[in-house]
């Protein structure tokens, strides 16, 4: 798909209020509410990117679009960011969250634990029942999709895939042993570091470093990720990561594309 078919795909950023938390989504399609939209226009399936840890959404945009193309334009692609990864602009507009009857106080949501919860609190209140739901988790995001289908058995999902998840129980592994009472300690100092450093720096230098950052590491995305050097969006990537323990196989991109139309067909072609 060349450039400028990208370009042509609506993404629409949203930030919402999911679990008491502000929470930014990125929707690779024409349809941004699906609870508004006639039965007849609904998509019938709904594909949800679980981003790894940092969870920045904007990093996935050029993924969604693809897969976007992939489906014929015919599904939307959401991709959710973790709870505290990212906090919404000054002037922009939080939607607040349709209440879950059955919704219960989130613990510790910026923990692996939390960010589970806060993902099946946000397919819970902004997805209807009837559309069905195709998972991607990417590293963490493979192990909070496994906990959605295990806790959730009710969510009517048809396929989860899982791409490069992290290993097994990494807490208990050599390296594991050492990172994790290191990463509990240096995510304070980080916190006050950051902070101290960060918090006055002006809007202007922050990003020009996250441009200069992107460039290096030749990302492009649209959406400018100036949360990376927001000194309260530091801790909790570490957070979750101090209890990341995950297992899965990995799935390559040319047999994804493989996998993945089978399961788009037999949506479209069963009954709605």
């Amino acid at each position: 798909m060349d450039s400028e078919t990208k370009e042509e795909i609506p993404v629409h950023e949203e930030f919402v209020l999911c679990g008491g938390v502000e929470t930014q989504v990125l929707k690779c399609g024409p349809w941004t509410d699906l609870f508004n939209e006639q039965s007849v226009n609904r998509p019938k399936l709904l594909i949800v990117i679980i981003p790894g840890n940092p969870g920045f959404s904007p990093f996935y945009v050029p993924f969604a679009k693809a897969l976007f193309s992939l489906t014929n334009r015919c599904f939307p692609v959401w991709t959710i960011t973790h709870a505290g990864h990212a906090l919404a602009p000054e002037d922009k507009k939080i939607v607040p969250t349709l209440k879950d009857p059955n919704a219960q106080e989130i613990k510790d949501i910026y923990g692996l634990h939390g960010q589970i919860e806060h993902k099946l609190a946000f397919l819970r209140t902004h997805v209807p029942k009837e559309v069905k739901l195709l998972l991607i988790g990417h590293s963490i995001g493979s192990y909070i999709a496994l906990q959605i289908l295990k806790c959730a058995p009710e969510l009517p999902v048809i396929h989860t895939f899982l791409l490069f998840p992290t290993i097994e129980r990494m807490s208990e592994s050599p390296n594991g042993r050492i990172a994790t009472p290191l990463l509990c300690w240096f995510r304070y100092v980080l916190y006050v570091t950051g902070y101290l450093i960060l918090k006055p720096c002006p809007e202007k230098i922050k990003s020009l470093l996250i441009r200069m950052g992107l460039q290096v590491m030749n990302l492009k995305t649209e959406f400018l990720p100036m949360n990376i050097l927001q000194p309260f969006c530091l801790v909790p990537p570490l957070a979750t990561t101090i209890t990341e323990a995950t297992f899965a196989h990995v799935t390559s991109w040319p047999s994804f594309k493989q996998f993945l139309l089978p399961y788009v067909l037999q949506v479209e072609e069963g009954p709605s």
